[in-house]
């Protein structure tokens, strides 16, 4: 599907939003043809309450050489974990749950505003978008595309697309590189902290990923917080993803 045209969520809070994504019957309307795994565009239906959300069930999954282990939809739900976890909302509500296509993600959609430009918005370097650059550190996003990041009506950031993310290697591929080698500040710190903490308080953490990959995750945060300041380009991988949109 090329052309969705306008799609709101409902008037009712995001308790309720919630609560039909996790209950509500997944009706799928169509398919984004572009995406390389099965990504749906749905409606999670419960007690006549339509909210529109992401469908990616693991079936529509391709193979992938370097993340040979679990699945992308796992990975997804554990960004949200994480991000929750620590007092962000960068990360669309995202559970793991049944649907027409067998078990996937289902993550709740997002409208964007079309009247702003992502690439023009991401060189601005907005504070939020800061945050979403170490988050993404943290995580080991291996392909932050413009397309991965989503702006609102009301200006808020969110990320989305973190099947690819949590390698044991590190693997950071981004554009968002605005704040390289740029130094924590004591929020950022703090925020490094929590997540450190909330590795193992994550209690569904261990049925989302491979325990290679949690001890990579919390190496990986113990490294920035020992460095101090935000990761550099690699030479070793290629710091962009490709193509970047």
């Amino acid at each position: 599907m090329s052309e969705l045209g306008e799609i709101t969520l409902p008037d009712i809070s995001q308790e309720q939003i919630e609560e039909v994504i996790r209950l509500g019957e997944i009706i799928v309307e169509g398919r984004f043809v572009d995406a390389s795994n099965a990504t749906l565009f749905a409606y999670a239906r419960h007690q006549e309450i339509n909210v529109p959300v992401i469908y990616k069930p693991i079936a529509g999954e391709r193979p992938l050489w370097d993340f040979p282990d679990g699945n992308l939809a796992s990975r997804e739900v554990a960004a949200y974990l994480l991000a929750k976890k620590i007092g962000l909302s960068l990360v669309p509500y995202t559970i793991l749950r049944d649907g027409p296509f067998g078990v996937g993600s289902v993550q709740q959609w997002v409208a964007v505003d079309d009247q702003v430009d992502v690439v023009d918005f991401v060189q601005s370097s907005p504070p939020t978008l800061r945050t979403l650059t170490l988050f993404d550190a943290m995580i080991n996003n291996t392909d932050r595309k413009f397309g991965h990041i989503l702006i609102d009506s009301s200006g808020s950031v969110y990320g989305c697309d973190h099947g690819v993310c949590f390698h044991a290697d590190n693997k950071l591929r981004t554009v968002l590189w605005n704040w390289s080698g740029d130094t924590f500040t004591p929020s950022e710190r703090e925020l490094l902290d929590s997540a450190l903490l909330a590795c193992d308080e994550i209690g569904d953490l261990p049925a989302l990923l491979t325990g290679e990959e949690i001890l990579a995750l919390k190496q990986r945060i113990s490294t920035l917080i020992e460095n101090g300041k935000f990761p550099e380009p690699s030479l070793d991988w290629p710091a962009v993803p490709f193509p970047p949109y």
